[in-house]
């Protein structure tokens, strides 16, 4: 049943807008619904009027609302374009992966591999030196250099004026330095304006950079105070400043920027114990004089190696590298004897300064072994004092100074003499008071009467003439005889390397004998015209200790390595000289010298030791001039002479308090011989010596 529609009020003029089809709001219930004609339409029928009323008003008709069709661009063409524009990519990638793989892959890789990982050089620890019983003598220790940034002592980073006077005056007693020296590294200059590092004092001890470190400690806290920061708060503002350019000096801390770097440092805790020895090495630590620099390669050892990844100065974890250990130099163990050495160095400083000499060496040596017990020189050179040294002090002059040995040297030609069979001991020689040979006239040291003389009394009171008499008897001529005498100083050692290797070192000066000309074929007997250093004299004598077999000397007993073995040092190479009975003979021809009372080397006698030696007295060869200037004085020798253990020798050059071997260097020769047989544990001699007639009655 359907519910009456209520009739359309006249008084409304809205017009009935026609229902839509399928809409059952829009028309009466059971009747079709007919559009309704639009405006404009012929077929619409004109508006019905009902008498007394106005024509409805119409509502403006709304515009139609019609989508309007979108239009898309060809697809295909688009394709087309994004396709080139791939491949043009995918081109450049291509190409510049052909360029990274196989054109430029190698150069590339060490390019990425030299600035990817930073090589590393890892400093091998250099050997120790030390004496036969262990003292050390040079060894290596912790250092520190202390360095600066000095771009922290402007007046804009520490507002201090002065920053870099402050600091230098606070620094400069603790690094023994000028003020003005540390200043200037302090300040920035117009060469490197920007310069972040500055070189203070290198190799430091660890007592400098704590006594430093302390005191910046103090000033820190000194300068960290609620004043101190009040003074700070009010210099950062400017309206508050009142014409303040800087905080009070309390408030500063002048040392903030310095810095310590871990170093090496080479030390010499002995001193001056056997420094022209030892030696010294340089600014690198690399051996610049003596044994450190004679075995340069041993001590230094093999450096390490090592490579990490590195990225903006950072080290990268777990990114590779390697590392490569350094292995430790070799310790080097001498065969010196810590307390001959030093009763050594003590005797010959002595003995220079009583004689307002030059210079002066000594030489202790095992006749049986080779082995150099003590060498001194003086003036000595302590290396931790290396900068003050004097250029004399810096080498070895008992190795590295030739000079003319005079009388010593006669042994030599003794032991020709009695080892051809050309005289024996008590030959009687007559030594007249000058002798004329070639163009000279030759003397003895002291004007005499006609001497009547015995071989051994000839070597006794050193008497030159005596010699040249006795050596020409060498061979059937002049010419013969120097080549007889030549050959034997050679086997001595004369002119050839002692056997040390030792940088520097003099092999001496020996023409060939055939070169012997004028008055240098008769003055070579007794010592002149020839040279030695002081190592081979003492050789000499060792030799003739030895029972005629000559010993090389060595001066290193062994080296410990890296791994902890100890290695002996191969023992020197030997010569037979002279017979063992020639050596006897010359033997017993030396204690002469020190105990007859005609003798020229008295005062070495020793007190229960039968002692054999000889003096020597020779005119200098000055260095500087070329030109004989002064003397030479020396004494060597060899205790106990009837089991000899010990060689002796003392040279002193350009004396002016004396100048004869025995007065000067005969108490030199006794001193340091007793203190050795002492320090060895030499018994005394067991027998008296044979006191072999010097002189015969005609």
């Amino acid at each position: 049943m359907s519910t009456p529609r209520r009739p359309r009020d006249p008084g409304d003029r809205r017009p009935q807008r026609p229902a839509r089809p399928g809409d059952p709001s829009r028309g009466r219930v059971g009747r079709p619904q007919t559009p309704r004609p639009r405006a404009g339409d012929p077929d619409r029928p004109a508006p019905r009027r009902t008498a007394g009323t106005s024509p409805p008003r119409r509502r403006p008709a709304r515009p139609a609302s019609r989508p309007q069709p979108i239009r898309l661009a060809d697809p295909r063409k688009r394709l087309r374009l994004a396709g080139m524009a791939l491949v043009v990519v995918l081109s450049v990638f291509a190409g510049r992966l052909v360029q990274l793989q196989l054109l430029d892959s190698d150069a590339l890789a060490a390019e990425a591999g030299a600035n990817q990982y930073m090589p590393v050089v890892l400093s091998a620890e250099r050997g120790s030196i030390t004496a036969s019983d262990g003292t050390v003598l040079a060894t290596t220790v912790d250092a520190y250099d202390i360095t600066a940034d000095p771009t922290l002592f402007t007046p804009e980073a520490t507002h201090i004026p002065d920053a870099p006077e402050q600091a230098a005056a606070l620094l400069a007693p603790l690094l023994d330095v000028t003020r003005e020296k540390v200043a200037g590294l302090l300040h920035l200059n117009a060469k490197n304006p920007r310069s972040r590092y500055a070189l203070l004092a290198a190799r430091q001890t660890p007592e400098t950079k704590n006594r430093i470190s302390e005191l910046r400690t103090r000033l820190a806290k000194q300068a960290d105070t609620k004043a101190c920061a009040a003074q700070r708060r009010l210099l950062a503002k400017p309206e508050d400043q009142g014409g303040r350019s800087a905080v009070d000096t309390a408030c500063t801390n002048p040392l903030a920027g310095v810095v310590y770097a871990p170093s090496k440092r080479r030390v010499y805790p002995a001193g001056d114990l056997a420094g022209n020895l030892v030696g010294f090495v340089n600014a690198e630590g690399t051996g610049t004089g003596g044994l450190e620099l004679q075995y340069q390669k041993d001590l230094a050892g093999v450096d390490g190696r090592s490579t990490y990844a590195s990225v903006g100065g950072r080290i990268v974890p777990s990114s590779g590298g390697g590392r490569q250990a350094p292995v430790p130099g070799a310790d080097l163990r001498l065969t010196v004897d810590r307390d001959i050495q030093w009763a050594a160095q003590r005797a010959i400083t002595d003995q220079v300064a009583n004689a307002g000499a030059e210079k002066g060496y000594v030489v202790v040596q095992d006749v049986k072994t080779g082995q150099v017990l003590a060498m001194a020189t003086s003036p000595g050179l302590d290396p931790n004092k290396l900068a003050s040294a004097r250029p004399e002090q810096l080498g070895n002059a008992a190795v590295q100074d030739a000079y003319e040995p005079g009388s010593t040297a006669k042994l030599m030609t003794m032991a020709a003499v009695l080892d051809t069979g050309t005289a024996t001991w008590d030959t009687h020689v007559t030594v007249p008071n000058t002798l004329q040979r070639s163009d000279r006239v030759f003397h003895d040291d002291i004007d005499h009467e006609t001497w009547y003389l015995t071989l051994a009394g000839v070597l006794a009171k050193s008497s030159n003439i005596g010699t040249i008499e006795a050596a020409e008897h060498l061979g059937r001529n002049q010419a013969e005889a120097n080549r007889v005498l030549g050959g034997y100083l050679t086997k001595f050692g004369i002119g050839q390397p002692s056997g040390l290797g030792f940088p520097g070192e003099t092999r001496g000066i020996l023409a060939k004998p055939e070169d012997w000309k004028g008055s240098q074929q008769y003055t070579i007997p007794f010592g002149q015209g020839l040279a030695v250093n002081a190592l081979q004299a003492t050789s000499v004598f060792s030799t003739i200790a030895n029972g005629g077999l000559r010993v090389a000397p060595s001066l290193v007993m062994g080296s410990t390595g890296a791994d902890g073995r100890y290695t002996p040092a191969p023992a020197g190479a030997q010569t037979r000289v002279v017979t063992e009975a020639t050596a006897k003979t010359l033997t017993e021809m030396l204690e002469s010298v020190v105990t007859d009372e005609q003798g020229t080397g008295t005062k070495a006698q020793i007190p229960g030791y039968r002692v054999a030696g000889k003096t020597g007295t020779a005119n200098r060869v000055d260095p500087k001039t070329g030109r004989y200037s002064g003397y030479t004085a020396s004494f060597i020798g060899f205790a106990p002479a009837d089991q000899p253990r010990v060689t002796v020798s003392c040279v002193i050059q350009d004396p002016v308090n004396g100048h004869f071997g025995g007065q000067l260097c005969g108490p030199v020769f006794k001193q340091v011989m007793e203190f050795a047989l002492k320090t060895l544990r030499v018994a005394p001699s067991g027998s008296e010596a044979p006191n072999l007639p010097v002189d015969w009655k005609p």
